[in-house]
């Protein structure tokens, strides 16, 4: 069975979806919500047993056209991105949440609600495994290195044969050598504080490092975890990594966030779209609010 609460306003036009629950979140709570600040209010579309949170959005800049030029615009990109997160927020007060992904868009109520009767199997397998669950994100990075002395550089650079030659060639292979080893051993350290921390969750997912352009850092990031962790062990997951910011580690840096709603670990099928007019949402680093 599908169908709607409440029918958006006129013929159909375009739906933006946030995120399906089996726990509607309280109608004051939802009334006072911003998604995109585009589109209407936030409202719920139900669909065999489910509910949808949506928001009604201006074709002139949801359409596929409109929508693809705006996201190749990084403010335009940020906007939405933390525009759905709030309605994915909005979404969470009371209960689990499936996340979808960035600009999800239909054609109407019946198309939304039909894209998740289809999938009512695989989204309540999902709401089953995140509830009473959050993700935490944690980042390692190597520890920052001192520049490299241009000065020496520059003025052996084009030395030639000879010992001035030879001893140049000497120091920039034994540095070479240093900074493989430096980072070997930053490798090895964050690997050991990933291994530490799956002790404590229920599972674990490893997002492509940032680039030092979007970390700020000159030191490469070496790992970008997400952990789903049980509300019933966050005291041991949070005092693990307690114990782990406070032991000497000098050759990494790690920043730990959460906890979150579980955006990562709410994949059912990595290679398709959740709906047939529900875009791909471009390469991004997440944003949060």
């Amino acid at each position: 069975m599908s169908g709607t609460t409440t029918a958006g306003p006129g013929a159909p036009g375009i739906v933006c979806a946030f995120a399906v629950t089996r726990t509607p979140p309280d109608a004051a709570a939802l009334a006072a919500a911003r998604g995109h600040e585009e589109g209407g209010p936030l409202r719920l579309v139900r669909a065999g047993g489910l509910c949808l949170v949506v928001q009604d959005v201006p074709a002139a800049l949801f359409d596929q056209e409109a929508l693809t030029e705006r996201l190749n615009r990084p403010g335009d990109l940020e906007r939405c991105a933390r525009a759905h997160h709030r309605g994915v927020e909005a979404a969470a007060g009371r209960g689990p949440v499936v996340p979808l992904p960035m600009a999800t868009l239909y054609r109407g109520d019946p198309t939304a609600a039909r894209a998740v009767t289809d999938r009512r199997e695989a989204l309540e397998a999902l709401l089953d495994r995140l509830r009473d669950r959050t993700e935490w994100a944690v980042k390692v990075h190597a520890a920052e290195a001192p520049p490299e002395p241009a000065a020496e550089a520059g003025a052996q650079a084009g030395a030639g044969a000879g010992a001035g030659g030879r001893a140049y060639l000497s120091r920039v292979s034994a540095r070479r050598r240093d900074r493989q080893g430096a980072h070997d051993r930053a490798l090895a350290e964050a690997e050991a504080v990933d291994a530490e921390l799956r002790r404590y969750a229920v599972a674990a997912t490893r997002h492509r490092p940032q680039s030092e352009r979007l970390t700020g850092h000159r030191a490469p990031q070496l790992l970008n975890v997400a952990y789903l962790v049980e509300d019933a062990r966050r005291a041991a997951f949070t005092g693990a990594l307690a114990r782990i910011a406070a032991a000497r580690r000098p050759a990494v840096r790690i920043d730990a966030s959460g906890p979150w709603i579980p955006y990562s670990f709410a994949r059912w099928d990595e290679d398709s779209r959740f709906g047939p007019e529900a875009p791909a949402a471009p390469d991004r680093e997440e944003v949060r609010s």
